[in-house]
């Protein structure tokens, strides 16, 4: 299985103020149960929660991304909207739509709703970050090609540094995770693993 480890390029950058980023890890879309499982999801919950301990150990900023919809769906993208009438998902106050209890925030960590699979699109979380002093974006969770993928491209445009923690990124398949992270990799976005999160935190 293919690794891509730039080497602490976020030190040669001058990118030293981290954040974590946690995406999509909700109920409705994790387990066998869930109405729209992620095949991936349920093997990353213990090294997001690995990362999140080191986060929240540092006393470093934490910020927990969920899709929230509608109940009537018009707030869906056009390409999902029939799924969603045939089976809702992640809508508002409902307990699909939670984080799931192993991954949930504690008082004074960050909430970022969302409609679409890019954290930033019609969200408040540049103007948090950007308050708050933030340069680099450790991001977890799901899906690799969607909510991750767009996430991370919107970071860099924005002239964040992603650091995509690869064993804490789950997907409908390897092959796909892999794919998008060879993407990732190729335009300069770092991909470490959960073990690798200490020593980049320079907390090892």
């Amino acid at each position: 299985m293919a690794v891509w480890l730039s080497g602490r390029n976020a030190d040669r950058l001058g990118m030293t103020n981290p954040c974590l980023c946690i995406i999509d890890m909700q109920n409705d879309f994790i387990g066998p149960e869930a109405p729209l499982p992620i095949p991936g999801a349920l093997a990353v919950i213990p090294q997001i929660q690995s990362v999140l301990s080191h986060f929240r150990d540092q006393k470093l900023p934490v910020v927990h991304i969920q899709r929230i919809h509608r109940r009537d769906g018009s707030d869906v993208e056009l390409t999902r909207r029939e799924l969603f009438l045939k089976t809702p998902f992640a809508v508002e106050e409902t307990k699909g739509a939670a984080i799931i209890d192993d991954l949930a925030p504690l008082p004074g960590e960050y909430l970022i709703r969302k409609t679409r699979m890019s954290s930033f699109i019609a969200t408040d979380l540049d103007i948090l970050l950007r308050s708050i002093g933030i340069d680099t974006m450790y991001i977890t969770g799901i899906q690799t090609p969607n909510c991750i993928r767009a996430t991370a491209f919107d970071a860099l445009a924005y002239n964040y540094l992603p650091v995509l923690v690869r064993d804490a990124i789950g997907a409908q398949t390897e092959e796909v995770h892999e794919s998008n992270l060879r993407d990732m990799a190729a335009v300069g976005m770092q991909i470490i693993t959960s073990g690798d999160v200490a020593e980049w935190l320079g907390t090892r």
